[in-house]
């Protein structure tokens, strides 16, 4: 963990630097920025494991660095907001964003929700590889096809997908599913799985056609359909 490093995009200083010191206290290493439109450069320059990023920024807002990001990688996104509409954070999540927090926020969330996410994308169980149907799934390169053709997932997207695939006939609750794949359970927080399943749905459909491969089912949660 020494060695991971955490860009904090945030213009409010006092924020930026509560957020430095106590990911620092954890064992990150901390860069921070102020503006959006240098953020692209920097994420290029120091490859940091994840991202925090503030929705309103100068130069250009934390949805903008959210799309260019996501078009050159995966690294994962968390997007901070003092916006109360849900709408302003589904957008965030909608777009690639991997979870969110609200403003005011306990900086010991914000470490704890840091740590979920890293780990998602350090398993520590044996690599595996997971066909259904068309979809393989392989836990070593951390690589999704649906017939040959790759398929380009967020964390919160691949960790959805793996879920689902391991337990094929099982029907797992937004709450379940939140635990599994962001690796927490903050009362609030269940419906950004509903935002992961969109953009997943979209993806897959994309290369399936008309195929429904993740069913929801009503009152209870979703489960995968191969």
């Amino acid at each position: 963990m020494a060695e991971e490093r955490i860009l904090v995009v945030e213009d409010e200083i006092k924020i930026a630097n509560l957020l430095k010191d106590y990911l620092s206290k954890a064992g990150f290493k901390v860069s921070c920025l102020n503006r959006g439109d240098e953020a692209i450069e920097k994420i290029k320059s120091i490859a940091p494991a994840l991202i925090l990023l503030d929705l309103m920024l100068p130069g250009a807002d934390g949805i903008a660095v959210c799309r260019e990001v996501r078009k050159l990688s995966d690294i994962p996104i968390i997007m901070v907001t003092a916006k109360v509409d849900e709408v302003d954070r589904l957008v965030g999540l909608e777009i690639g964003a991997d979870d969110y927090i609200c403003k005011p926020f306990s900086p010991r969330e914000v470490v704890a929700r840091v740590k979920a996410v890293l780990r998602r994308a350090r398993p520590n169980t044996p690599p595996r590889r997971l066909i259904a149907g068309p979809i393989i799934l392989d836990e070593n390169t951390r690589q999704v096809t649906i017939d040959g053709e790759k398929l380009s997932l967020t964390p919160s997207e691949y960790g959805l997908l793996n879920v689902l695939i391991s337990f094929p006939e099982r029907v797992f609750s937004r709450m379940e599913l939140l635990d599994k794949v962001q690796g927490y359970q903050f009362e609030g927080y269940d419906r950004t799985i509903d935002s992961h399943v969109k953009n997943l749905r979209k993806k897959i459909a994309n290369q399936l056609p008309g195929k429904e491969i993740i069913l929801t089912i009503y009152g209870v949660g979703y489960r995968i359909n191969i």
